[in-house]
This record gives C-alpha cells, structure tokens and sequence, in this order.
C-alpha cells in the first residue's frame, strides 16, 4: 500500500489543517484515499472522515499489537480501494511514550514501539512529510529541518512543507536556506497563514466535527489553501517512493486480531455528541468477527435496543450534557433494563461517568446518572489525567476473565469525589491495577459490580487492544 505521514516537529504546527485540506484536495481531484492519525485520537478522526467520506482509523504503536497495528492497516487499504493511505502524525515527529531499546536491540534491528510517528514511519517505511511553521523564522528553519532529517536513520523524511509563511520576500529567504542546507529534501510547499482556518478548541482537542458549523465549506477551503500553495504531482510522487521494508508487514496474518474482545454478541453501542469516542477500527473488527453493532443516541433519549446482549458506552462530553442526560428517562430506563439482562454493561471515560451516580458539571451543579456504579465525578475542580495505561483485570470482566491485560489511554479532567456523608453505595471492587507506560504502579482504576444479576464495569482508561 503507497502512503506518507504528515508530521511536524511539535504540536500546533497546523499539520491537521494542512492534512484535511490534502485529504478534501485528493478527494476533489477523483482520488479514493484512506486516512489514518498516529496515536489515541478521537477529534481529529472525524474531521478526516468528513473530508474523505470514509472512516478514519486511529494507528498506535504503543498501545497495539504488531499484527493488531498490520490489520488495521491492511482495513485501511481494504477501504481506500486505491491503496493510497494519508497518516497524520501526533505532537512532534519523535514524541512518544517514555520507552527505549537497548543497544543491543537496537543492532539487531528493533524498532521503538513508543506510540511516535516516527515509530510508525520506521515500523512501515512510509516516508514523512514535514511540516514547520516558521512563524518569526527564517534560515533557522532550515537548521531545524537538518535535525529532523538527520536524527534517526530508519524514518526518511522526504519533504518540507513550509507554514504560515509571511509572504513573498520571507518564501524566497526559506527557500534558499533549504537549498543550501538541504538540497536532498524538498520543500514542496510554502503556505500562507490563513486565521480564517484556525479551528476552535475545547479542553480536550479540537471542538468535534460534529459540531463545527459549515464544516464542508471549511474543507473546501483548506484544500484551495493546498491546491494552491503545496506541488501536489511531487506529493503523489512522493507517496509512491515509499519503501516497503518495514517490519510492520511482516506481522500481517490471514487471521487479523479483533484487538479487544466483543463484549456480546450483539452490542448496543451509545453514538452521538455526548458519547463520541469510540475507535471505528474496533467497531469495524467487532463487525467482522460476527457480532452486530446497534447504534443508539442517549442525547435522543434512545434506549438501547432490546435484543442487545451487551452496551457500551464510550468516551465523549457527558458533562457537556449532563443535564439532558439526566431528564433522558427512556435512556435511563432502557439501561436499567439492559442490566436485569445480565449482559456486560461497559463504560469508559465519560460512559464510566455516566454509569455512575452523579457528575458535577464546571459551574457545580451535581446532576443525577444512570447509578449502576458508586461512582461521584466532578469538573467543578478539574484536573489533567493524561497518558498511556496498561491495565490488568482483577477479576473476570468485559475483556476477559481476570488477569487479561488491557492497553489503552487515559486523558480527562474530572475528579473523582468521596461519597457523600450516610451514603450507602452498592458494593464493587477494581477493575484493573493500572501501571503507566514506564511501568510504574498507578494502583486500582475502574470500577466492577457482579451481583444480583448485575454484570457493569468501567473506567477512565480509553481501551485499544489486548496483550
């Protein structure tokens, strides 16, 4: 499969903009093309989905497996028909998980598996596309660049796309240093700063997709950025120089891993702009292993289907509505139906809160919530959680029986609040004992009750893949 990654040397350099105006671009131009983002990303996905008219799948050398990561690629050539795949990057080119390889492995030819897009460039040997905003730069630009190009032998970086020009006189200044420093690499674009492109944001990323008003006209726009400012003939050159010696391929198997386990055979699972956050790959994978995805809106106050013998309920922004959510009855109802049933009941992130007994939104109000978990969340006195997680089941559970080994990511900023004075809360116990990416003990994280019937778990950590 031909493909680039679009990265940069940090965050906020405009490589989104920038790649969903490439995408929308190749689009017009009558290319089929598949996308895919480095890392746990929600946000930016949909807006690749929206300018592609396809899903976008979430690429994680961290928290994947081998053959998990070659599956979802192999899916992503399946769906682009053209075989011609745009990855974006995460934060800057070589920014990952704290992990590294000895020496030893390092001359025997492994690979970081540390969540970078340079990791995952080394690991399929698709060349980088790098972006630099050179904002209040001229020639250091270039010596920049120089770094990037030379800091690890088994990422190729191919091209320079130069960003947020100021205009005619600082172009021609870039492009001489580039010459200069670095006539091996190519500066296929110089493309001005446009504020009518700056998307808005929220605490967790981008403002979602779904929310963006005139989001098409907004596509079209940074694709006529990109038509005209970026040599798109050496872009698609470049796609089809790649070098196909990465390892990665070599972890293809006819029989493709479903990363995590489905919880049921049929498996309502809650989609709307309160409970967004669910990785298409893994819907996709829950499909082709044979079980069936029912899709329902709590916002819409959607019970989930009745013939489901499992629900999940992903990350999102509950507390965004927390107080429609509390007034949904035909939801709340349907979910203390689901949990008679005695199927799993999964929530993660903002499902994990909803699952519980209240969530205090960021102006103090505590309002009411499914309370199928002992669980109080705040955003009243918020806090960052943020990083990779390698979670462990205590007991059995919607991944497995206890001791399967979950990889995910945790990023969120609610607070978990003690009970409330004379409360007497149902019992549970942990659902996993947590350690960071580095290894170090987090202790207990999530939640579990199994009584009377009752089968209901969740936590914080967004889960990717199974060990």
């Amino acid at each position: 499969m031909r493909g680039f990654l679009i990265a940069a040397p940090r965050s906020g350099s405009g490589k989104t903009v920038l790649t969903l105006g490439l995408l929308r671009a190749l689009r017009r131009g009558g290319l089929t093309v598949a996308s895919g983002k480095v890392g746990p990303d929600y946000i930016d996905p949909a807006f690749h989905a929206a300018a592609t008219g396809r899903p976008c799948l979430s690429l994680d050398s961290w928290a994947m497996r081998p053959a998990s990561l070659a599956a979802v690629l192999a899916d992503l050539g399946a769906a682009a028909g053209t075989n011609l795949a745009v990855i974006e990057g995460v934060m800057g080119l070589f920014d990952g998980a704290p992990v590294a390889l000895s020496a030893q492995e390092r001359q025997s030819g492994g690979h970081l598996t540390d969540g970078s897009t340079a990791s995952l460039a080394a690991l399929t040997g698709w060349p980088v596309i790098l972006v630099l905003d050179v904002t209040g730069q001229a020639a250091s630009a270039a010596a920049v660049a120089r770094g990037f190009v030379t800091h690890r032998r088994d990422v190729s970086v191919a091209a320079v796309v130069l960003n947020r020009v100021a205009g005619a006189r600082h172009e021609d200044t870039l492009r001489r240093a580039f010459a200069d420093s670095l006539p091996d690499v190519p500066v296929i674009g110089a493309v001005p700063r446009d504020q009518r492109l700056d998307l808005p944001h929220r605490h967790l990323g981008l403002v979602q997709a779904c929310e963006h008003q005139a989001l098409d006209r907004f596509l079209d726009a940074a694709a006529d950025l990109v038509e005209n400012h970026l040599d798109m003939a050496a872009l698609r050159a470049i796609a089809g120089q790649h070098r196909d010696s990465g390892p990665l391929w070599q972890s293809a198997s006819t029989e493709a891993p479903v990363l995590l386990p489905p919880p049921g055979q049929r498996i309502a699972v809650a989609r709307d702009e309160a409970f967004a956050f669910a990785y298409p790959a893994q819907l996709r994978m829950w499909q082709a292993s044979g079980a069936e995805v029912l899709p329902f809106s709590p916002l819409a106050d959607e019970a989930p289907a009745a013939e489901a013998d499992a629900v999940f309920l992903p990350g999102g922004y509950p507390e965004l509505h927390a107080a429609r959510l509390a007034q949904a009855s035909r939801f709340r109802q349907g979910m203390a139906t689901a949990a008679r049933r005695g199927g799993w009941i999964y929530g993660e992130c903002g499902g994990f809160m909803t699952l519980g007994d209240s969530l205090t939104d960021a102006d103090g109000v505590a309002h009411p919530m499914l309370g199928l978990l002992p669980l109080h969340t705040s955003f009243a006195d918020r806090r960052l959680h943020l990083g990779y997680r390698r979670g462990v089941q205590v007991n059995d559970g919607p991944f497995g029986p206890a001791g399967t080994i979950v990889r995910g990511h945790e990023f969120h900023y609610a607070t978990v609040c003690p009970p409330r004075p004379g409360e007497a809360s149902p019992p549970a116990e942990p659902l996993f004992h947590a350690e960071d990416a580095a290894g170090m003990p987090l202790g207990a994280m999530g939640l579990r009750r199994v009584r009377d019937g009752l089968r209901v778990a969740g936590s914080f950590l967004h889960a990717i893949d199974v060990e």
